[in-house]
């Protein structure tokens, strides 16, 4: 038997790949239009606030999905208001990082004072929230996850046209009447969703690399956003299955380092790959003006 049909044998990693795999194709629809409207910071700070938020609903004793879409939502909200001013976002947003990791530090730590932490579950907990427990998904909740990132994606290629178009030159989108202030709050709240569900998979702490890595690879290797939005989706499936299959395989190795391992290392790969292709054109480009120079020579009268 192979090492995939094996893999696949274990309920908890049909799970995890089921779950993953929805996750990944919604982070990368949604993280590539996160790079192509030059907001990466916004999922930064989504990450410190999908920590603070899943802390407090537990600290408050309800469920920590309530906490973790609640907190990324409103806060996604909070940016789409603000609006995409020059210099602005990134001021706001990284003057309350501090502040929002700190709250949520505050929340581990009732969390774990009462009685729902005793025995060492609360510093499991937040360590799970940092750094994801896709491997420790149930039915239930792989089953709500891929609800939940197909519902996303879903929104996200309805509004896929006009929504690029808004990013790529929001003025002229919105002389063609392009809904550009409404597209950006719907985004935001699309962003915010899947935040809370990617940080199930990757955790709070590595939820930017799933969002931006795959995009930024999509990006330097095509300038087309369609193909480039689904290329984007496509490395981040291939990341989520490789690391998760190479964490089954080296149990030393935690399923979000491997995920984001892989999606890192494609990204880093493009560089390479553009940089050669670059310099390939170039010294075509140099060859095909030697080879016009020498032509033009030959075919000149009184030119030996």
């Amino acid at each position: 038997m192979s090492a995939t049909f094996f893999v696949l044998a274990h309920p908890f990693l049909t799970s995890a790949y089921g779950a993953g795999t929805a996750i990944a194709v919604v982070s990368g629809l949604v993280g590539y239009v996160v790079v192509l409207r030059g907001q990466v910071f916004a999922g930064d700070a989504l990450s410190h606030v999908a920590f603070t938020g899943a802390l407090a609903a537990l600290a408050f004793g309800v469920d920590l999905r309530l906490g973790l879409y609640g907190g990324c939502i409103a806060f996604a909200l909070l940016l789409g208001l603000l609006g995409r001013r020059t210099g602005a976002d990134d001021t706001v947003i990284g003057s309350v990082f501090a502040w929002v990791l700190g709250l949520g530090a505050l929340f581990l730590s009732l969390f774990t004072a009462s009685s729902s932490g005793v025995g060492g579950s609360g510093g499991t907990t937040g360590v799970n929230v940092l750094f994801g427990s896709i491997l420790g998904l149930s039915r239930g909740q792989a089953w709500a996850d891929v609800v939940v990132s197909l519902l996303v994606a879903a929104a996200v290629v309805a509004m896929a046209r006009p929504l690029v178009f808004a990013s790529l030159d929001p003025a002229v989108a919105a002389s063609r009447g392009v809904p550009v202030r409404a597209l950006s709050y719907g985004f935001f709240v699309l962003l915010g969703v899947t935040a809370g569900v990617a940080t199930q998979a990757v955790g709070a702490l590595l939820l930017l690399g799933l969002l931006a890595a795959p995009a930024g690879a999509a990006q330097r290797v095509t300038a087309r956003p369609f193909v480039a939005l689904w290329l984007s989706a496509g490395i981040a499936v291939g990341s989520m299955w490789a690391g998760l299959t190479v964490a089954y395989l080296v149990p030393t190795v935690p399923p979000s380092f491997g995920i984001l391992g892989v999606a890192t290392a494609v990204y880093l790969g493009t560089f390479i790959w553009t940089g050669i292709s670059r310099r390939k054109r170039s010294e075509d480009r140099a060859m095909a003006l030697v080879t016009t120079a020498r032509a033009t020579r030959i075919g000149a009268p009184g030119v030996p």
